[in-house]
């Protein structure tokens, strides 16, 4: 498949509130033949379903971060649920554990991320985690649990972190994070990845990869991403096009 899957992006979010058309009108043009709008709350997970039914190339993913579950509901999940019927939603998430901030306590975040894990079970649908400084906390439980399909997204950890997300069966995606001068502990982990568990991603607005560090990120800008992981890889960019592509297609049941 030789078109670009951004499979984590945010374009609901209200950086994109004045120019959205244009800049999802530029992705399409950029060679960008699938994008992920991921929910992160109740709200971005309407309007990421929302903006899948307007864009033939927008997918869609459900699910709270874990810096949102404070005053989550059972209510919530109930339409979570329904949410996950549409035909373009594609995952659960994202859900995780965060302990970057101390927004939501850990044992709230834990309670809902559980939780939200046995739904994506109970769908038999993929999820898309966040794990965030939670020192082994989040892969723990998604143990317990027995999560087997699941993605690791914006991934900077080390390579032994990867070699144990890999053990688990989970897959691995980078963000721009790995074009970052100070990315030497992302490329080390990306060296024991194989190519097959392997996604890119913008993140985006945020973590806008090199040379545009520091401007709001895009969809259209995952080619820098793909570039990196061919330069480290020593293989064609086609090739981890082509590949990165397939994997996530075939994961997230997309076409």
């Amino acid at each position: 498949m030789q078109f670009l899957y951004d499979t984590h992006a945010h374009l609901d979010d209200e950086m994109f509130d004045p120019d959205r058309e244009a800049v999802i009108e530029k992705i399409k043009a950029s060679g960008v033949g699938l994008v992920n709008n991921i929910g992160s709350c109740m709200e971005s997970s309407r309007a990421s379903i929302k903006l899948s039914d307007k864009y033939d190339f927008i997918r869609a993913t459900v699910g709270v971060h874990p810096s949102e579950t404070k005053n989550l509901t059972m209510s919530d999940i109930d339409e979570l649920r329904e949410m996950a019927k549409h035909p373009k939603v594609v995952a659960i998430g994202e859900i995780g554990l965060d302990y970057h901030y101390d927004d939501t306590d850990p044992e709230t975040q834990k309670k809902w991320f559980e939780i939200q894990l046995d739904l994506a079970k109970e769908l038999d649908m993929p999820v898309v985690i966040h794990d965030r400084e939670s020192k082994g906390e989040c892969l723990a439980i998604l143990k317990q649990k027995g999560i087997q399909k699941g993605v690791v997204h914006c991934f900077s950890g080390s390579s032994e972190t990867a070699k144990e997300i890999l053990d688990m069966g989970l897959n691995i995606s980078f963000t721009g994070v790995l074009t970052f001068k100070n990315a030497k502990r992302a490329i080390e982990a990306l060296k024991v990845i194989p190519l097959d568990r392997l996604f890119v991603e913008t993140d985006c607005p945020y973590m806008a990869p090199e040379p545009h560090r520091g401007t709001r990120n895009d969809s259209s800008l995952v080619c820098h991403i793909a570039k990196k992981v061919a330069e480290i890889k020593s293989i064609p960019y086609d090739e981890v096009v082509r590949i990165t592509t397939e994997n996530a297609v075939r994961f997230f049941n997309a076409l």
